[in-house]
């Protein structure tokens, strides 16, 4: 009889607790029911504020929450190997992250570069992937400078996202503390990045870019704010690395008044529908999108199932998104519709603490 293949997913949760319960968190998520079985979990974590795979699944990257890395004031970037039967993690090795309280990570196109964003210190760094997934010193770092009107969130440069266009041409960062979308152009020879002329696309004075994602058809990217609880679709020129607003729209219901602050965004893998976390309101916003204009239809709203929901994330099936719930110490899993965009809370979750973020893989044994 043929041996019968493990489809699960696996499910890395990232958090930030300041004590002894943090780590990176590993989890087995059921294909067919979305229940979530602990398998193990990284203690060499350090704060891991937010991860990130590589395309092949053999390694995972963290952004470390700590005050100084190997006698350098500042963040770390670490790299893991993932076990190939059980998924667990050994770190392999970290580096200076170049900035204070690093908490976004990406790789490039051709998986040989980390991207990292500075929250704290306003930079971002380049950081190559060696052969044997470890990380080498940065080959770019780059310091942004200014600020805007917010005078408690916005006294200078917060970068709260790094992400590569879809041809690895440009790299886009989302600086909440100056309201503006940073444009680069990445050469990925040399792992450097260069200013875009424009050097930025300017956001609405208090918005607060925080995550910025580009549509699977690579035609659009949408941009969620964290201080004034928007998202704006933008129209992607690929040949010129260039963004034009097309809509800003809201993420809360009509007539909400208290205090929330927007946090992650997602696309589906069909390119139908977009997801954005609301921390306060506590909920999951949805929208529709038209793929032929890039306009988003707003399609309600869906409870979070705990607090602040801090970090989305869609399973490699696109049955399942998860929810990591930071004020409530808990993961929740919904089941998703990828033709109306609405949630169906499972009644699956996982007890972790303080949740930051969720990276997905399909187990290959």
């Amino acid at each position: 009889m043929a041996e019968q293949r493990d489809t699960a997913i696996l499910v890395y949760i990232g958090t930030w607790t300041n004590d002894d319960r943090d780590g990176i968190y590993v989890y087995r998520l059921d294909p067919a029911s979305g229940a979530l079985d602990f398998i193990s979990k990284a203690t060499e974590g350090d704060h891991p504020f937010f991860l990130a795979l590589d395309a092949r699944h053999r390694y995972l990257y963290a952004a470390n929450a700590v005050q100084e890395c190997d006698g350098q004031p500042g963040g770390a970037i670490s790299a893991f190997a993932i076990d190939a039967v059980m998924g667990g993690l050994t770190r392999l090795n970290r580096q200076p992250s170049h900035g204070t309280l690093p908490c976004y990570l990406s790789l490039d196109q051709t998986g040989r570069y980390v991207f990292t964003a500075n929250y704290s210190s306003g930079s971002v760094a380049v950081l190559p992937i060696q052969a044997d997934g470890r990380l080498g010193p940065a080959t770019a770092v780059v310091q942004h400078t200014g600020s805007s009107v917010n005078p408690q969130r916005q006294d200078s440069s917060h970068v709260h996202a790094i992400v590569p266009d879809p041809t690895n041409r440009y790299v886009v960062a989302a600086d909440l503390g100056l309201d503006q979308l940073r444009l680069y152009r990445f050469d990925a020879t040399q792992g450097v990045l260069t200013p875009h002329d424009p050097p930025w696309v300017q956001v609405a004075a208090g918005a607060g870019p925080r995550h910025i994602i580009f549509h699977p058809n690579g035609r659009y990217a949408f941009l969620i704010n964290e201080l004034d609880n928007t998202i704006v679709a933008y129209a992607y020129d690929a040949a010129q690395g260039t963004l034009t607003e097309l809509q800003t729209t809201s993420t809360l219901p009509a007539g909400w008044t208290d205090a929330t602050y927007s946090a992650d965004i997602r696309v589906g893998p069909s390119g139908r529908v977009l997801y954005g976390s609301n921390r306060g309101h506590d909920s999951i916003a949805l929208f529709l999108i038209d793929e032929a204009t890039g306009r988003l239809t707003p399609a309600g709203h869906a409870p979070a199932q705990g607090a602040w929901p801090w970090n989305l994330a869609i399973d490699p099936t696109a049955a399942f998104l998860l929810a990591a719930n930071n004020h409530s110490d808990r993961v929740v899993v919904f089941r998703l519709d990828e033709q109306t965009g609405q949630l169906v809370f499972t009644g699956h979750t996982a007890d972790v603490p303080a949740p930051v973020c969720i990276a997905m893989m399909p187990r290959t044994t």
